[in-house]
């Protein structure tokens, strides 16, 4: 977290010193000045430090959360008084940096030192006995399917495919599954040799050498190896001489596994040695490989399992199976997790009553098990620095809510975790890796569409949120804001509200320095004036039909504009469905993403500046866009473009045809409603750049299709209601075009939601 907070403090010194608007005495900029230079050589520190709960790395963060709180508030406080009409020559000296300023000095001169004697090393790791998944009967609970798999690679010839991995967020059974394999009787029987090590986060390789050759010299004749040999060399010539089985349990990365691979033989055939590797990140799995990923158990399984913990082989009273079925249930099924309630429930008296009060607040007190805390937050603690405020970021979201990336990806940037798409695309990518987040949905080129925590998960890190003082930068879903005021006076960062609730929208006045506030489903059917005061606001998402006003003007650093159809409206067959954007909506110097159901947008001419808009690289959904030269020039740099028009309604030139002029398009998005654009001869010229393009409704001949066949690259093509006419789709002269033979990659993938018949030679 603090790494990330660093970076947000550079960011908000170099506003601040950059903007003449800002009165600040010589004083004032020279401190801020000689905070930015303390800033890289604490970066610096914390890149070569991975440890977790450092007393340094606290007071770091602590140290830059407070000086920028300092410097925000200022520049709050300066464009109330401007917009107020009060004095605006007043030269701050920044007194209440003075403070901070101490505290930095006396960190940067440890930080400095340590570097120089180059003494950063990680903490000592809390030693962790683990618990494995028991058995029924001496076979895991629920892993059969999976055993078998395994039985196959270790058993049969596998071409190239010498090594294996068993992968899956912490507490899910990997070492379980090892072991029940490693000591299966077929396994046993096959392998003259097999040996299991244990890696750990903070392994010394030496040791993993010398633990490997005692397990293996117990196996092997004596005198196979010369005394004098290395450790490295003994293991490498008893494996060579003999086939074998190597558990490589808790392997945490690829450096790691560089490590240890050292020692194994080098084949270029299959000799039947086999090395199995359990590891929280599929990065660390060498290639190439094969791999089991394990998933959670469904609701039948999580209970035998929950059922042979607490009664072995008795059978569970009839009056506590209901509750423990639910019990079993919110341990949303996690073995680890279920294992541990089995605990608890084993411990207490095995009546109703008694289950039904531990039902209550079962997931609490796993979450709370110090057992569980220490296997979980393994992950937090092998996270890299600029990984962790995000993951906590996701965490606060409700439960079951699958994220989609392209809305977490706004988010981040919003709060300053990331600076572009691409660097929070690869961090979303890099949380998913090491398990810690699952992948819900995924798009036509592989890419992450979506995802989520497991809600055990999330309500340990929120604990953890709260312990590394970040719980006002994560996602928030309070529903009375003003009993979130008094906790975080004017501090908080993030606001989203998930459920609806005018509530939501009290108190907002409050937060001075919030950068994302999020209130689509709430009950409110206008935003408040208090709203537009929220001069550090950078994400701005709410629901139709609220207008948005003038005053849109005054957040000159919102980055995102979402409106879009709440729960509420849903409700009304009759409600309105579209925003009116105002003309000052070109006054917005860093608006990046436009997401909206509005009618046209309003004509430039008039604003006061009209200069274009290079950061917009998202504008959707917008209704009736007439592309004319003089808007195509002002969205020069837009990639994802989602427009609809009303063929019954609007008879207009809407000028498709300078869609060509959107040279860095890669999205595009056509539909028309109600009607046709035929009679109006509208043909849209399709930018050479795009690589997606859904049309629906235009009821275009099919001859049109050689326009679309002709874009180099173009990887998705969606087709719906009636996007194009006839019921045949001739394609005779151009199948290399439209389909693409194996060594034409025109298209990636056509998607075709609408039945055609295809006539093709």
């Amino acid at each position: 977290m603090a790494s990330v907070v660093l970076n947000s403090l550079a960011e908000t010194t170099v506003q601040i010193l950059d903007d003449d608007e800002y009165p600040l005495s010589v004083n004032g900029k020279q401190q801020i000045r000689r905070l930015q230079e303390k800033i890289p050589s604490m970066g610096k520190f914390l890149r070569m430090y991975q440890g977790d709960g450092s007393g340094l790395e606290r007071r770091i963060r602590d140290a830059a959360n407070e000086a920028e709180d300092v410097i925000e508030h200022l520049m709050h406080e300066h464009i109330r008084s401007t917009a107020a009409g009060l004095a605006t020559d007043i030269q701050y000296d920044l007194g209440e940096l003075n403070m901070v300023m101490d505290e930095f000095d006396s960190i940067a001169e440890e930080v400095d030192e340590l570097i120089q004697q180059n003494r950063v090393k990680p903490p000592t790791p809390t030693v962790v006995d683990r618990m494995l998944t028991p058995a029924v009967d001496g076979f895991p609970v629920g892993l059969e399917e999976q055993v078998d798999k395994l039985r196959v690679f270790l058993l049969e010839y596998q071409e190239y495919i010498q090594v294996m991995a068993i992968t899956g967020m912490g507490g899910i059974g990997k070492t379980t599954l090892a072991r029940a394999v490693f000591e299966d009787e077929q396994v046993v029987n096959h392998f003259p040799v097999r040996a299991w090590i244990h890696v750990s986060q903070n392994y010394e390789i030496q040791n993993v050498y010398e633990e490997l050759l005692f397990s293996l010299e117990k196996q092997v004749e004596k005198g196979l190896v010369n005394d004098c040999d290395t450790t490295e060399h003994k293991i490498n010539q008893i494996l060579i001489k003999n086939m074998h089985l190597i558990v490589v349990d808790d392997l945490w990365s690829y450096q790691a596994w560089q490590a240890i691979r050292k020692v194994f033989p080098v084949t270029e055939n299959d000799l039947g040695d086999r090395i199995l590797i359990t590891t929280r990140d599929e990065y660390a799995v060498p290639s190439p490989s094969d791999s089991v990923k394990m998933d959670v158990m469904d609701e039948n399984l999580s209970w035998c399992l929950l059922k042979q913990k607490v009664f072995g082989s008795r059978e569970c009273p009839s009056d506590l199976e209901k509750i423990g079925k639910d019990i079993a249930k919110a341990c949303k099924g996690l073995p680890l997790a279920i294992v541990i309630a089995a605990r608890i429930l084993s411990q207490r008296v095995q009546t109703q009553s008694s289950w039904e009060e531990l039902a209550q607040n079962i997931r609490t007190l796993i979450v709370e098990d110090e057992q569980f805390q220490e296997i979980m937050l393994l992950s937090y603690t092998n996270l890299p620095h600029y990984l962790r405020s995000s993951f906590l970021y996701m965490c606060g979201f409700p439960d079951d809510y699958e994220i989609r990336v392209s809305v977490l990806v706004k988010l981040w940037m919003a709060e300053g975790f990331v600076k572009n798409q691409r660097d929070a695309e690869y961090i979303v990518n890099e949380i998913v890796s090491k398990n810690l987040a699952s992948i819900t949905t995924i798009k036509y080129n592989g890419d992450i569409k979506s995802c989520s925590v497991h809600d055990l998960v999330s309500d340990l890190y929120k604990i953890k949120a709260i312990d590394e003082n970040c719980e006002r930068r994560i996602s928030n879903s309070h529903l009375d804001l003003r009993e979130v005021a008094r906790a975080y006076a004017s501090t908080m960062r993030s606001v989203i509200s998930f459920q609806p609730n005018e509530s939501s929208l009290r108190g907002l006045r409050k937060f001075k320095l919030l950068r994302v506030l999020d209130v689509v489903d709430t009950d409110a059917y206008s935003l408040p004036a208090s709203v537009f005061d929220l001069f550090h606001l950078r994400y701005l998402a709410f629901g139709c039909p609220m207008e948005v006003p003038s005053a849109i003007s005054k957040l000159r650093y919102l980055r995102s504009l979402i409106i879009r159809p709440s729960k509420r409206s849903k409700k009304y067959k009759h409600s309105r469905d579209e925003v009116y954007l105002p003309l000052e909506i070109w006054m917005l110097p860093h608006l990046t993403h436009l997401v909206s159901f509005f009618d046209l947008l309003p004509d430039p001419e008039g604003a006061a500046s009209s200069s274009a808009q290079e950061k917009l690289l998202t504008l959707s959904v917008v209704k009736r866009l007439i592309c004319t030269e003089e808007i195509m020039k002002l969205i020069c740099n837009v990639e994802k473009l989602s427009i609809t028009y009303f063929g019954d309604i609007y008879q207009q030139d809407y000028q498709l045809h300078n869609l060509v002029l959107l040279t860095q398009l890669e999205k595009l998005t056509l539909v028309v409603k109600k009607g046709s654009l035929l009679q109006l001869k509208a043909k849209p010229v399709f930018p050479e750049k795009l690589r997606e393009l859904t049309l629906s409704g235009w009821r275009f001949p099919w001859e049109d299709m050689k326009a679309i066949a002709a874009l180099p690259y173009l990887q998705v093509l969606k087709l719906r209601d009636h996007a194009f006419r006839g019921h045949t789709w001739n394609s005779i002269g151009e199948s290399d075009e439209v389909y693409g033979e194996e060594d034409d990659e025109v298209y990636g993938e056509i998607h075709l939601c609408q039945r055609y018949t295809w006539n093709t030679p």
